[in-house]
């Protein structure tokens, strides 16, 4: 089940985040940020246990980003990692953002839900908020991609998500 994150879920979700980042597969997080942004994570909990996780973080009027977003390794491929996206472009709609954007190493994964890959230097924002405090900055290797919601069909944000509120 896709569902808002909880203060309570941080220490599982950090763990999460980190044992991707350990692997290379994303930048890690602090403890102290996942708090911070709870309110910005959607978690897959199945069982009581939380299998995946990804924070939709606010930029601009009009943009956002798709950010840690990780599956526990057993759990890949099953489509969590998509249902925990199409619930951020289904927020990200009704928060009225039109674009959503991802830094990435799985550039073929966004691909197939309908993102396509830019130049990094098309999001300044990102650029200047957060990447120039990057350890990998000016040396960036993950890919760029951008969604434009007013091209997403509603049937793609309603498809296999089950949400729940907090």
């Amino acid at each position: 089940m896709v569902r808002k994150a909880k203060v309570k879920d941080a220490p599982r979700i950090y763990r999460l985040v980190n044992e991707q980042a350990t692997k290379g597969l994303l930048l890690p997080r602090s403890l102290s940020s996942i708090y911070e942004h709870i309110r910005d994570f959607w978690v897959f909990e199945d069982s009581g246990e939380i299998v995946g996780c990804v924070a939709l973080q606010v930029f601009w009027e009009d943009l956002a980003e798709i950010r840690s977003l990780a599956v526990r390794e057993d759990r890949r491929g099953e489509g969590i990692g998509r249902s925990l996206v199409l619930a951020c472009l289904k927020e990200a709609k009704e928060l009225g953002i039109s674009r959503v954007f991802s830094l990435t190493y799985a550039r073929d994964f966004f691909l197939k839900i309908g993102f396509r890959e830019i130049e990094k230097s098309q999001l300044p924002q990102k650029i200047w908020t957060d990447c120039v405090n990057c350890v990998k900055f000016p040396s960036c290797d993950e890919v760029a991609v951008i969604i434009e919601l007013e091209h997403v069909s509603p049937d793609l944000l309603e498809e296999s998500v089950q949400v729940r509120g907090r």
